[in-house]
């Protein structure tokens, strides 16, 4: 017995905008937390990962580093770790806030916990 919105006559219960709601903009701020934190790990890899050898470089001798910096890496794997736990926190507030059809639930937090996933897997093999 499904409804339309539009023949509904009924009372809306919901007592403030889900915009409005604290928890929601809590929400909200993880989220964008969880992609600064992410930023900050694409930073961290940029300097952390071992550096480019051109040809002009081999051809004049120019020593370069070869492998991750260790010191760097760990804290990529740090932030990386951040950012799935930022994002899972988000999704799982977002699931038992969001219960009505007409809620958005967001795709973000869950592309920013497979991205963290991925890149995860990625460092994992790299490194063993």
């Amino acid at each position: 017995m499904e409804r339309n919105k539009q023949d509904w006559q009924g009372k809306n219960r919901r007592k403030t905008r889900i915009e409005n709601d604290k928890l929601f903009q809590i929400m909200v701020g993880f989220n964008v937390f969880g992609w600064v934190v992410f930023v900050a790990a694409l930073i961290v890899f940029h300097y952390a990962r071992p550096e480019f050898i051109t040809g002009a470089q081999e051809f004049w001798g120019v020593t370069v580093r070869e492998q991750w910096s260790s010191s760097l890496s760990t804290y990529l794997v740090g932030l990386l770790f951040a950012c799935v736990g930022l994002s899972l926190a988000v999704l799982i507030l977002k699931r038992k806030r969001t219960r009505r059809k007409s809620d958005n639930f967001g795709v973000s937090g869950f592309i920013l916990l497979l991205v963290a996933l991925v890149s995860l897997s990625i460092l994992y093999f790299e490194f063993n």
